[in-house]
Order: C-alpha cells, then sequence, then structure tokens
C-alpha cells in the first residue's frame, strides 16, 4: 500500500497528498477522474485554536497531466472549519488552480511553454 501512495505522489500535483487522501478513481469514456478529499487536520496557523469540522465546499474539477494518454481530471473537495465561539469559518489556503482556468497551474505552465 505505501508503494502505491508513493507512486501517487508522483503523479498528482507537488503537495497534494500532505493535505488529501485519494478516496476514489473513475475511468470514463474521456479519461480518469481522481477523487480528493481534504484530510480532517486544522491549517497550522490554528492548530492553537478549537475549530469543529464543517464539512466540504461544493466539489471542484480541475484538468490536470494526462496519464498514458487518457485525460486527467481531478475532483477536489476542500475542508472547512468553525470556531464554535465566534462562527468564523476558515480553510487552508489551496493555490492549485491557474487563475482563469480549470487547469492545475504545472499542466497551465507546461501547456503555456508547448504552445508557444
Amino acid at each position: 500500500m505505501e508503494a502505491l501512495k508513493d507512486l501517487m505522489g508522483y503523479l498528482l500535483p507537488a503537495g497534494t497528498l500532505e493535505y488529501f487522501e485519494l478516496v476514489n478513481v473513475l475511468k470514463d469514456k474521456e479519461g480518469l477522474v481522481l477523487f480528493l478529499e481534504e484530510k480532517n487536520e486544522v491549517p497550522e496557523e490554528y492548530k492553537d485554536q478549537t475549530f469543529h469540522s464543517k464539512g466540504f465546499y461544493p466539489q471542484v474539477r480541475v484538468q490536470d497531466f494526462p496519464i498514458r494518454e487518457h485525460k486527467v481530471v481531478l475532483s477536489v473537495k476542500r475542508r472547512r472549519w468553525e470556531d464554535p465561539d465566534t462562527g468564523i469559518i476558515i480553510s487552508r489556503d489551496w493555490d492549485l488552480v491557474m487563475r482563469g482556468t480549470r487547469l492545475t497551474k504545472e499542466f497551465a505552465a507546461f501547456l503555456k511553454e508547448v504552445l508557444r
């Protein structure tokens, strides 16, 4: 099982497995959909405060590098936490998507370079 996790670390955007778990993989007519759910670990900057998980934000789909000629889509569910005393909602600052696209930053940079 550890070997599979290591392999996924090479296939997913850098650092993804630090904060997300791969919960499902689906092959459809267009390619692979990798379902990622954020781990229930409060962001480091809030570790000294009490927060409770309040579920997930709506799922977001982002296109990533193809794998063996299969289009790859990451279906990402980010968590949110609530401070029970103030009602303030927090989430981890996740900077995966290239602004104005539905592509991972790494994939968008690659395409930009190739299509010059």
